[in-house]
């Protein structure tokens, strides 16, 4: 099950308060969902805050951070968001052939 996901996450939706200090650094918690179809803007799924188990029973609002896409995909997980012409994507039929690195 192998995948690439895309996502950029609104740095201004960050509850400060939530930032763990772990002894490796600063960890936030968030929760990627992903759905089964792309919405309009080719979105395959929302990030968001994590929430406590308390804060889902009483149905809290949660706090959205940004969008998720799936970009590559082995064919075991969902599939990849379609791409505009400005974003080509080599189809799976379709694979590159990568020369060999000089290193």
């Amino acid at each position: 099950m192998a995948s690439i996901i895309k996502s950029s996450i609104n740095l201004d939706a960050i509850d400060k308060s939530k930032i763990i200090v772990g002894k490796k650094g600063k960890y936030y918690p968030i929760t990627i969902t992903l759905n089964d179809e792309v919405d309009q803007f080719g979105n395959q799924g929302p990030i968001t805050d994590s929430q406590t188990k308390e804060q889902r029973d009483n149905k809290e609002p949660k706090n959205y951070l940004g969008n998720v896409q799936v970009v590559w995909t082995n064919g075991d997980n969902v599939p990849a968001a379609p791409r505009d012409d400005n974003n080509q994507q080599v189809s799976q039929s379709k694979k590159e052939t990568i020369p060999d690195l000089p290193f």
